[in-house]
């Protein structure tokens, strides 16, 4: 069971609508801001950690929505020792996030250490505690999937990005 999943649904309901006003008029990023502002008051009061790939795609400064060629430009950087860098720069206040392009880093989160399931209680030993592979694999991709709601108006574009950014995970896990 998850913990306040109401309140994960009013984010993830937040999230859309800021996608679809600005799929439908990109002039109006006012209002796609301010849902981000209050998805992002929300997360805080609650003290809910949101998804990565969320978190990428507003702007910590001005809670734009960052979509490229609309609110944000997108650059690949090489630097020194022949790293690639992704850097995604907002077009309202200009500031930069720069993101790692190596294929083989995992997040975080994405890492089967993350998950409370496989952590085990500090005086509690290891013993008779075996878990399966396949298992461990179904809950890291379980912990990772938002569900869309079919009734609103952009959820086929929503749901389109929400499979995409699934498969880029399943695909970096080897499935």
């Amino acid at each position: 069971m998850i913990k306040d999943k109401e309140a994960f649904q009013r984010l993830n309901f937040l999230y859309q609508a800021a996608h679809c006003v600005l799929a439908q008029n990109p002039n109006n990023q006012e209002l796609a801001r301010f849902y981000c502002h209050t998805q992002n008051n929300i997360s805080r009061r609650l003290v809910l950690r949101q998804d990565p790939s969320v978190k990428r795609t507003i702007c910590k400064s001005c809670f734009s929505l960052l979509i490229p060629g609309v609110s944000s430009t997108v650059r690949q950087r090489t630097e020194r020792r022949h790293q690639r860098w992704t850097v995604v720069q907002c077009l309202n206040c200009g500031l930069s996030k720069r993101f790692l392009s190596n294929p083989d880093y995992k997040l975080w989160s994405e890492q089967p250490e993350a998950l409370l399931e496989n952590q085990t209680p500090a005086g509690a030993g290891t013993k008779g505690q075996t878990t399966n592979a396949a298992q461990e694999s179904h809950r890291a991709s379980q912990m990772g999937k938002t569900t869309v709601p079919s009734s609103s108006p952009c959820s086929r574009l929503a749901s389109e990005e929400i499979t995409a950014g699934t498969q880029l995970v399943a695909a970096k896990s080897g499935k």
